[in-house]
């Protein structure tokens, strides 16, 4: 991350403003660098230096944060599908450069804990299987699963559908009146449903719990919590 900035380029980097926005922003006052009133665009400045509307710029060395996706919303920006999980955070994440983005997806009808951030480093390290981050899953089936499914996710050898590789191993905990619960190092499309379907069993209600190092921890569906970046 770079040490300074031209102040119009900070602003706009941020998602305060555009660059051509700048200027008024600062004839306003709403800016101060080293808490004196900015006058030039052109200024050159560290982040930490800098108050936009009386607060510090936010998270100048990158944005990590843990969303609870409630049901009925999509980690998609495509408008035709509907209300999206960037609409239920501040717009100005969004117009960070870059902006943030999901680390993974999940389904429109599934809740629980999602992680947004503007560091594609991260988006890349934490869906790769290759770095088997582990995903947990709880979930209401319409059945429970029969008794001899959690050796075979436990073996890596469930296909699914239309697939040739088979899932990576995986941890199924049966927990009675058809709750279940998963744990992933990998997440293809529809995953934990078509593994389940693949044994005749449909998902009716499903929950992300845990992603890697992270839960929700009290926060409630809709609400999110900035968490630092790891070192």
């Amino acid at each position: 991350m770079r040490s300074d900035f031209r102040l119009d380029q900070l602003l706009s980097r941020f998602g305060y403003c555009s660059r051509s926005q700048a200027r008024g922003w600062l004839k306003a006052g709403r800016v101060l660098v080293d808490g004196k009133p900015a006058r030039e665009p052109d200024q050159r400045v560290a982040p930490e230096a800098v108050l936009v509307d009386g607060q510090p710029v936010e998270q100048p060395h990158g944005l990590l944060v843990v969303f609870h996706k409630p049901p009925g919303c999509v980690c998609s920006r495509d408008e035709r599908e509907g209300r999206s999980v960037f609409d239920l955070v501040p717009a100005r994440w969004s117009a960070r450069n870059p902006e943030i983005t999901s680390i993974g997806r999940l389904d429109r009808d599934t809740t629980g804990v999602l992680l947004l951030t503007d560091q594609g480093e991260l988006v890349q390290r934490w869906t790769s299987p290759r770095h088997k981050v582990p995903k947990v899953y709880e979930a209401q089936l319409d059945q429970d699963p029969p008794a001899e499914l959690v050796a075979t996710l436990a073996a890596g050898t469930l296909r699914l559908e239309g697939e040739q590789q088979p899932c990576a191993p995986a941890v199924l905990e049966i927990l009675g009146d058809a709750r279940v619960r998963l744990t992933l190092t990998e997440g293809r499309f529809h995953q934990v449903k078509r593994m389940f379907a693949a044994h005749g069993r449909l998902v009716m209600s499903l929950h992300r719990s845990q992603f890697g190092d992270y839960r929700l921890d009290g926060l409630a569906p809709g609400e999110w919590r900035v968490v630092p970046l790891p070192g």
